[in-house]
C-alpha cells in the first residue's frame, strides 16, 4: 500500500526587510518598485570603497518585542528574528500550546557573524588596548567585570533558543548556517521534517545583519560590493550589463509551515504549497559558481523533481541574482540548461534589485516574496536592468509589476562556499 507523501501548506509570513518592517509593507513596496537602498546611516562608513547599503529603517524593537529581559540576549539580527517570527504566527492564527509544542519544529538560517561589532570592539578596547590581549583585565580585581551575556548572545544557536524559548516551541529545532543559502536551506529542510512526520507544524527562516564595519569591510576587500555611492537606488542592477557588484543588506523572514491536512481542518488560509526542496554543493571555487552553472543546475533539478513539477509547469523565478558579473551569468546559464525551450517562456526577477543582498536572511524572504506572488498572482520586477547582457538573454520582468496568475515558483539562494539551494512552490489545490 502506497501512502501518499505528507504535503506542507505555507500559512503565515512575516518579515523584517529594507523595504518595510512588516511582509505587508515590503510586499507593498516591491510591487510598487520602491528602493531600500541608501547612504549607510547606521555608522560612518564613508571611509569605505563602499558607503551605500540596505538598512532596515525606523524599526523599534521594544515596540515590537516587548519584553525587556529577552531583548537583553539578543543582537540586532535576532531582534529582527523575533519580530517576523511573531509576525509569521499571528498572520498564520495558529502557535505552539502545551499540548502542540513537541509537535512543532523551528529551523533558522543564522547570519554569518555571531558577534555584535559593537561588542568586539568594546572587548578589543578593553582587554587589548595595545594590540596584544591581555588576559589579566579581564579577571583583575577590582575592575568592572565582563558581560557574560556578550557570550550568549554570539552563540551560533542563539537564534534559533530564542525563537524556541519565546514561543515555547519543544519539537526538533535546528539552526543552518550556509552563508547566502542559509534561509532557503532552513525552510527546506522543515519541509522534510514535516513530510517526515517528526513534525506537524514549523517555523522556519533567516536572520542576518552585517551592516557594520567588520562586515561592510569584509565584503569590500573581497571586491563584492557595488561603488556606485552617489546613485544607491540604481547601484543594485542584477543581470544588467553594467552592474558591478551586489548591496550589502540586512532583515529576516519567518514562515509558518503546516501539514497540509492540518491546515485545510482548521480553515486556514494558504497562500501557497511548500512542496519541493533541491540542494547541492559546488566544489568551484568560494565565492564563485562554475559558469556552466551546474551546482544551481542540480539545485534547480533536485527542486522540480522533490515537487514532481515540469518546467513547463514553473511560471516565475525568483533568482538569486545578486548582481555580481559571475553569478548573473551562472545563473542564466543553469535556468538555460534546465528548463531548454521553456527559458523564453519563464518570467524571472531579482528582488534584491530593490532590497539588497540579505545574506543570510535572503533565501527565506525571497521564499516569502514567491509565496506572495503565487497568492496575489503579481511578480515583482529586475529594477535597474537597462543595458541588456548578452549573457543573461533570459525574460526578466521589466518596468512595471506583471500581474498574471502564476502556478509554480522556484526560489534560488546561492551562498559562499559553494552552497545552493532551491525552493520550489506551488499554487494549492
Amino acid at each position: 500500500m502506497n501512502i501518499p507523501p505528507r504535503r506542507v501548506a505555507i500559512t503565515g509570513i512575516g518579515m523584517v526587510t529594507p523595504l518595510g518592517n512588516e511582509a505587508g509593507s515590503t510586499w507593498t513596496s516591491l510591487i510598487q518598485g520602491r528602493s531600500g537602498i541608501d547612504t549607510i546611516r547606521s555608522f560612518d562608513a564613508s571611509g569605505f570603497a563602499t558607503s551605500i547599503g540596505a538598512e532596515v529603517k525606523d524599526f523599534d524593537a521594544e515596540q515590537r518585542i516587548g519584553d525587556r529581559k529577552l531583548l537583553k540576549l539578543t543582537t540586532r539580527s535576532h531582534r529582527f528574528a523575533l519580530a517576523a517570527a511573531a509576525e509569521a504566527l499571528a498572520d498564520a492564527a495558529v502557535a505552539p500550546t502545551p499540548a502542540t509544542s513537541s509537535r512543532w519544529g523551528c529551523i533558522s538560517g543564522s547570519g554569518m557573524m555571531g558577534v555584535a561589532y559593537s561588542e568586539l570592539l568594546r572587548t578589543q578596547r578593553r582587554f587589548a588596548p595595545a594590540g596584544e590581549f591581555d588576559v589579566r583585565a579581564m579577571f583583575e580585581a577590582g575592575s568592572p567585570a565582563a558581560d557574560p551575556m556578550e557570550f550568549c548572545r554570539s552563540q551560533a544557536n542563539a537564534g534559533v533558543a530564542l525563537l524556541s524559548h519565546r514561543f515555547n516551541i519543544t519539537g526538533f529545532c535546528n539552526s543552518v548556517n550556509t552563508a547566502c543559502a542559509s534561509g532557503g536551506q532552513a525552510v527546506g529542510a522543515a519541509l522534510k521534517m514535516i513530510r517526515r512526520g517528526r513534525a506537524d507544524y514549523a517555523l522556519a527562516g533567516g536572520f542576518d545583519s552585517m551592516l557594520n564595519p567588520l562586515g561592510l569591510g569584509s565584503f569590500c576587500l573581497l571586491g563584492a560590493l557595488s561603488t556606485d555611492n552617489e546613485t544607491p537606488a540604481r547601484a543594485s542592477r542584477p543581470f544588467d550589463r553594467t552592474r558591478n557588484g551586489f548591496v550589502l543588506g540586512e532583515g529576516a523572514a519567518f514562515l509558518v509551515l503546516e501539514e497540509m491536512s492540518l491546515a485545510l481542518r482548521r480553515g486556514a488560509r494558504i497562500y501557497a504549497e511548500l512542496a519541493g526542496d533541491g540542494n547541492s554543493l559546488s566544489s568551484y571555487r568560494i565565492t564563485d559558481s562554475h559558469p556552466s552553472g551546474d551546482g544551481p543546475i542540480q539545485a534547480m533539478r533536485a527542486a522540480m523533481r522533490d515537487a514532481g513539477i515540469e518546467p513547463g509547469q514553473v511560471d516565475y523565478i525568483n533568482a538569486h541574482g545578486t548582481s555580481t558579473q559571475m553569478n548573473d551569468r551562472s545563473e542564466c546559464a543553469a535556468i538555460r540548461a534546465v528548463f531548454g525551450p521553456d527559458a523564453d517562456r519563464v518570467n524571472v526577477s531579482s528582488t534584491k534589485s530593490m532590497m539588497g543582498h540579505l545574506i543570510a536572511a535572503a533565501g527565506a524572504v525571497e521564499a516569502a516574496v514567491s509565496a506572495l506572488v503565487i497568492r496575489h498572482g503579481a511578480m515583482p520586477i529586475n529594477a535597474n536592468l537597462e543595458q541588456d547582457d548578452p549573457d543573461c538573454d533570459l525574460r526578466f520582468v521589466r518596468d512595471r509589476t506583471l500581474s498574471e496568475p502564476v502556478r509554480a515558483v522556484l526560489s534560488n539562494s546561492f551562498g559562499f562556499g559553494g552552497s545552493n539551494s532551491c525552493l520550489a512552490l506551488r499554487k494549492s489545490e
